[in-house]
C-alpha cells in the first residue's frame, strides 16, 4: 500500500456536493474518515463538516472534501464517488486498501 498515495474525489462526487450546498449560507466540506467497527472491523464515516488544521483538503468544482490525518493511510488511493441506483443514492468509497467489505458497503478489513 503507498501511504503517499492521496485519494481522489470524482467529478460526480464534486457536482453532488455542490448540490448539498447550494444555496446554503455557509457551504460545509465533506469529511470522509474510517472509524473502527462496522460489521468487517473499520467502517466509513462521511458527513457535512468543517475543516480542521490537519485536514487533507481536497478541491474540485468549488467544493471541498476532507480527510483527518488518522484516517489518510486507510484512504491512500482511494476513490471517492456518488452513485445513484434504484435503491437509493450514497457517496461511496472505492478502495483499494480493503481486503474484504460488507454488503452494506459502509464496512470493510484490511
Amino acid at each position: 500500500m503507498d501511504l503517499n498515495l492521496p485519494p481522489k474525489v470524482t467529478d460526480r462526487a464534486f457536482a453532488r456536493l455542490a448540490e448539498i450546498n447550494d444555496g446554503a449560507a455557509a457551504p460545509k466540506a465533506l469529511r470522509v474518515a474510517v472509524e473502527g467497527g462496522g460489521c468487517s472491523g473499520f467502517q466509513y464515516d462521511i458527513k457535512l463538516d468543517d475543516p480542521a488544521d490537519d485536514d487533507l483538503v481536497l478541491e474540485g468544482s468549488g467544493q471541498r472534501v476532507l480527510v483527518d490525518a488518522v484516517s489518510l493511510p486507510f484512504l491512500a488511493g482511494a476513490v471517492i464517488d456518488f452513485s445513484e441506483e434504484l435503491i437509493g443514492a450514497r457517496f461511496v468509497i472505492e478502495n483499494p486498501n480493503a481486503t474484504s467489505s460488507c454488503g452494506c458497503g459502509t464496512s470493510f478489513s484490511m
